[in-house]
């Protein structure tokens, strides 16, 4: 856009500059900066300082907070000539929410000089400022966003003692069963929900003389023996024997299982988390073998044998690739003639997902700061080594490309290489595709180096003895880990965590500490005694200086464990999109007028000594009744005579109001759930043989759904849920803020009061849809 154009658009399209003098425009656009984000970048972080005022131009962008597991919380939508940044102009504040770029977005950028000189003198831009941060504080508070929910995070991170559900423990007891499966080798572990000490690994080697190794982890304790040829088709009896033959404690029967996880590598850009396996995600994983080819068709093939095996519960496919689905586009794609990427999905895609997401989940558990203000570079040093920017939660950039072989030097793959190199190998030296791909994936890397081994044990021990090409080979590796590190930090603007993982990482000081020299400049100063004496890692340590002003972790990476904890988390998920995809079974809808609970003693006060209430019919739910008995409600101002009394009765009285009778009492009553009475109002109750004055109990009931579990399990809710309801007819309308109530003793029935039903114009007998989730309590 011109200067010329960016004014008339401002005049037209942004109601904040309605009525503003030509020489304020252009003074404003004159000052101003137009910048362009590419789709998934982001516009803002949370946590960066205000420093300019946005104007959309064009495009379209999401703000959202970071939840507690890493997941995005959209709270608003922005689009052409909408605007953000008053917040933190106006009060000093840090922001609070991620602005990101849904699409290609042109923005102008107001400096704060600019926005305090031209802008906030202007009254009536002060007026349109003003409604704005109400609506926009109204909203945060209709969703539960608190404006400084950093503080609250914070306080909530150093008091929980599993604040991003990194446990596998259930409220159920149950075992997950994780699965890897590979040509030559199958990985297993077998998780307990209640207790962890019976969790057992195991791994099935295809060994050259056609027996297969097997290798079993048990507390802590490895166990190591042989069993004839297995085919995949035996994987699952080959499972339970050996599990049988540790003992009872540890013997698996198919029943236990609640949850099968798979690993798959390859999930292209349709997967950006774990997911149910259907006969649509099968295929998916088929047709995306063409970029695994040695891994996606194996562990398809997993997926239908343990499908067999275990029909009747939930299978869910970890993506190595589905953390990485939020690289911004200029991130992920590569300098070829875009078609290839358009057609045929040409891209960088990234690996090692799961254990770069748990990285960034535990580094932000170990220095109690809340994810979404942190800048993590994730180091993920085994056997494949990968690297990950995760920028407030999300991955902004990771080394591994289209395939695992792109990125590190690792043990036996190349990992970055000019195209030519390939060109001249297979011109040169006359190697066909199948040649050159073994060459760069399984004989480069640390073993093509040194000649002597892809294991870094090897290297550095002949590394000790002098060896020259194997110095060369650690030295090189480490060299390609410090430079991404230093460029990850560039790509982020700052680093708060270098984590380490995977074997390398966990097992090699002098990989850690050849990749931290030279990085003080950058607030990553080592401990090099703390580095030095690290033995076995239980979960993590910190071996970073007590003045480094990055942490430096080292996190114990358990790839099936993770698969488990993604399994389970995409299971809980399920049950949630089940409720979603459940929203046409109907919820009787009942309107309930004013009335009271009464405490025994009240009734008496009321009615006389002894009085019992008489049942006069019964209500929807079982065992309550409306009684024959009435009392009168007097307030401060005014009287509500007649209020029918509900039984039975209770250790606390309690009486509900519409808000449309407050006035004409006199009182203002909270809107609360049943039976939460603290600091609330009292009031005088009137019955036929005397008067109670009640200290508290009078509550505007808030919207609820009572639910039996069945009702529950069907949508996929649990108790205390709250959801927005649908209500169709004359005047459709949503609910929202509709607290879930589930007990064995609840039959279905959502409860809006007098002034609800009212407003949508609804009886008693119409009906209503659970329409979304808004909040998982």
């Amino acid at each position: 856009m011109t200067p010329v154009e960016i004014k008339q658009f401002l005049l037209e399209k942004v109601k904040l500059f309605d009525g503003f003098p030509a020489e304020k425009l252009d003074a404003i656009v004159t000052g101003s900066t137009v910048r362009s984000f590419e789709g998934k970048e982001a516009i803002r972080s949370s946590g960066d300082v205000g420093v300019n005022f946005g104007v959309m131009l064009s495009g379209r962008a999401e703000v959202s907070v970071a939840g507690a597991f890493g997941e995005r919380a959209v709270i608003n939508e922005l689009n052409d000539g909408d605007v953000f940044g008053e917040m933190s102009l106006l009060t000093g504040d840090r922001t609070v929410t991620d602005i990101i770029a849904s699409n290609r977005c042109f923005v102008l950028m107001i400096p704060q000089a600019v926005f305090n000189r031209d802008i906030v003198t202007h009254p009536k831009a002060v007026m349109f400022l003003s409604r704005l941060l109400a609506e926009r504080v109204k909203q945060n508070a209709a969703q539960a966003i608190d404006l400084n929910s950093s503080q609250i995070q914070s306080q909530a991170l150093a008091n929980a003692a599993d604040p991003y559900a990194l446990s596998l423990k259930t409220e159920t007891s149950g075992r997950i069963l994780a699965l890897n499966v590979g040509h030559a080798q199958i990985r297993f572990g077998v998780y307990d929900t209640e207790d962890e000490s019976r969790n057992v690994h195991g791994i099935f080697d295809h060994l050259n003389n056609g027996d297969v190794g097997v290798r079993l982890v048990v507390g802590g304790e490895v166990i190591e023996r042989s069993r004839p040829h297995l085919e995949l088709a035996d994987l699952f009896a080959a499972i339970f024997d050996e599990m049988g033959k540790l003992g009872g404690r540890y013997a698996l029967m198919p029943q236990e299982v609640v949850v099968v996880g798979h690993r798959v590598v390859h999930g292209g850009s349709k997967y950006s988390s774990s997911t149910v396996i259907t006969p649509e995600v099968m295929k998916d994983i088929e047709q995306l073998a063409v970029f695994a080819p040695y891994h996606n068709p194996v562990n398809l093939d997993g997926i239908k044998a343990a499908m067999k095996y275990f029909p009747a519960v939930p299978h869910v496919a970890v993506f190595d690739t589905a953390f990485h689905q939020t690289l911004p586009t200029y991130a992920y794609m590569y300098g070829l003639p875009y078609d290839y990427y358009k057609k045929d999905g040409i891209r960088r895609y990234g690996f090692h997902g799961t254990s770069h997401r748990f990285v960034s989940l535990k580094s932000a558990e170990v220095t109690k700061r809340p994810l979404s203000e942190l800048e993590i570079v994730s180091c993920h040093l085994g056997i494949g080594s990968s690297m990950c920017a995760i920028d407030h939660g999300r991955s902004v950039d990771t080394s591994m490309g289209l395939t695992p072989s792109e990125g590190l030097i690792m043990s036996t793959r190349a990992g970055n290489l000019d195209p030519a190199v390939v060109i001249h190998l297979m011109e040169h030296y006359k190697l066909s595709a199948d040649e050159v791909s073994k060459l760069i994936n399984s004989d480069s890397g640390l073993k093509g180096i040194s000649g002597i081994s892809g294991d870094i044990r090897e290297i550095e021990a002949a590394a000790d003895e002098g060896q020259h090409r194997a110095l060369l080979a650690h030295r090189a590796y480490c060299y390609h880990i410090r430079k991404t590190i230093g460029a990850y930090v560039a790509a982020m603007g700052g680093i708060d965590v270098l984590a380490f993982t995977g074997r390398i990482g966990e097992t090699s000081a002098a990989v850690r500490s050849l990749a931290c020299q030279g990085l003080e400049y950058m607030g990553i100063k080592l401990d090099e005694e703390k580095n030095r004496n690290l033995g076995a890692v239980a979960s993590h340590a910190v071996i970073s200086s007590d003045d480094s002003r990055v942490k430096i972790i080292v996190i114990t990476s358990n790839d099936e464990r993770l698969v488990a904890w993604e399994a389970l988390r995409a299971s809980e998920r399920h049950l949630i999109k089940r409720g979603r995809e459940a929203e046409e079974e109907p919820i009787p809808i009942e309107i309930s007028a004013h009335h009271v609970h009464l405490a025994q003693e009240d009734v008496e006060k009321l009615f006389g000594p002894g009085h019992q209430l008489t049942p006069e019919h019964e209500l929807s739910q079982p065992g309550q009744f409306a009684c024959a008995e009435k009392v009168h409600l007097v307030g401060p101002k005014g009287k509500i005579a007649n209020v029918r009394v509900l039984g039975p009765t209770r250790k606390e009285t309690q009486v509900e109001i519409a808000m449309t009778e407050q006035f004409k009492l006199g009182i203002q009553p909270p809107i609360r759930e049943s039976g939460d009475l603290a600091n609330t109002p009292g009031i005088t109750l009137e019955g036929p043989n005397g008067t109670s004055v009640i200290a508290k109990g009078v509550i505007c009931a808030q919207r609820h759904i009572h639910m039996s579990p069945e009702d529950a399990m069907r949508r996929g809710l649990r108790d205390r849920y709250v959801v927005r309801v649908r209500v169709e007819g004359d005047r459709e309308l949503i609910f929202g803020d509709v607290v879930v109530r589930v007990n064995p003793n609840f039959r279905l029935a959502m409860h809006i009061d007098t002034d609800e039903g009212n407003a949508a114009s609804i009886r008693t007998g119409m009906i209503g849809f659970i329409d979304d989730i808004q909040e998982r309590r």
